[in-house]
């Protein structure tokens, strides 16, 4: 089974191999979710629960259960990096995107599991929760759209992905309130895309001391590229086949 559908601003594509899974209705379930995630939490969207909170409107019911646990995520990682993962720093508006997609993804795939969905790809945006593999992920190179820089091989868990070739200077060292430094791309494994895509942005935004900040979180691994082009691969990120990377 495939399905691919254009949802949060990106490409959501998901492949189920499972042999006489009949879980079309898990599917669509999954699309739904993520397009409800969309309108409650983009930053984009005017009418948002992400947005009106942002604004102070009055509201007399309390943020729900799933804005309030995404802010509890956020600011988890600002107190972890020291102030430099933040989603709202001074002067900006509140813009939680880099928890919402892994978060809103990885619960779309538990809904795959709870159906009975054993081996799938989930692939949004880039980012990939996998199960029942081993699945090949590409690693895209930060400079060169059409090349690989690392090819991995994931059986259960999530690989995620922040770098500057999508949007360019984007992700903000909020100490600083500039753009982060000091790496071209960071991609990070983990149990979860919740973590992985986390752990991937606020890793980024430390800068190159990001790279040991991310390997140090439990269960991540790490494969990064810094701004001068050199390659730092923990040696437990899972890379298919023969590394050809420096490895450091």
């Amino acid at each position: 089974m495939r399905r691919v559908e254009h949802v949060m601003g990106f490409p959501v594509s998901l492949r189920i191999d499972d042999e006489g899974f009949a879980g079309a209705d898990a599917v669509d379930a999954l699309f739904a979710w993520l397009r409800e995630a969309d309108a409650r939490f983009s930053p984009f969207r005017e009418d948002s629960e992400v947005s009106r909170l942002d604004r102070g409107e009055p509201d007399p019911d309390p943020p729900t259960p799933e804005l309030t646990e995404i802010l509890a995520l956020c600011e988890r990682y600002r107190i972890a990096t020291g102030g430099a993962f933040d989603v709202r720093p001074p002067g900006r508006r509140l813009d939680p995107c880099a928890v919402v997609k892994g978060w809103a993804v990885q619960r779309g795939a538990d809904l795959l599991r709870a159906a009975g969905a054993r081996r799938f790809c989930l692939n949004a945006g880039g980012d990939v929760v996998a199960a029942g593999g081993p699945w090949r992920v590409g690693v895209r190179h930060p400079e060169h759209a059409g090349r690989l820089c690392a090819v991995l091989e994931l059986t259960d868990g999530a690989v995620a992905t922040s770098a500057r070739y999508e949007r360019g200077d984007h992700i903000i060292d909020a100490r600083t309130g500039r753009p982060a430094t000091g790496l071209l791309a960071l991609t990070v494994t983990a149990p979860t895309l919740t973590e992985a895509d986390t752990v991937a942005t606020a890793a980024f935004a430390l800068g190159r001391e990001g790279i040991a900040w991310a390997a140090a979180r439990p269960g991540c691994e790490v494969f990064a590229v810094t701004a001068a082009r050199r390659v730092v691969r923990t040696p437990g990120f899972p890379t298919a086949g023969r590394a050809r990377e420096t490895v450091a």
